[in-house]
């Protein structure tokens, strides 16, 4: 057992894991969003459709990812939380090469779904190590 004091990841719910699931969320509503308001109204595409952020949102994705289950594997020696949360990446990864549309939307919720699966994966595996 780690001290808390010396410990990288605290015992119990990981902030980073937190995170993980959080931003995969509004990745998620971002595509949403996008979708209905460039299509019903067709205000905002130069902004919501704009490269970078999904550029940014897939690197800071793979930072937290990298880090909060990386390490948690490294911890309870349980490889599924990494193994889903990789594919949930190269998922996301994938739709960075589709034009917008539907074939991106897909991609993308099935990726940030897993990204978050293996977030929870995480974090009840650490909880039980």
């Amino acid at each position: 057992m780690t001290d808390r004091k010396t410990s990288i990841r605290p015992d119990g719910p990981s902030r980073l894991d937190q995170l993980g699931i959080g931003l995969a969320g509004l990745c998620a509503l971002h595509c949403l969003a996008t979708i209905i308001v460039v299509s019903a109204l067709g205000l905002g595409g130069h902004f919501l459709l704009a490269p970078e952020i999904h550029v940014f949102g897939l690197a800071l994705a793979l930072i937290i990812a990298a880090v909060a289950v990386g390490w948690g594997a490294l911890k309870h020696r349980q490889p599924a939380p990494f193994v889903v949360a990789m594919m949930g990446l190269t998922f996301m990864g994938g739709a960075l090469a589709m034009p917008h549309g539907e074939g991106e939307l897909v991609l993308t919720l099935i990726g940030v779904s897993l990204v978050s699966l293996g977030h929870l994966l995480n974090l009840r595996a650490s909880r039980a190590a």
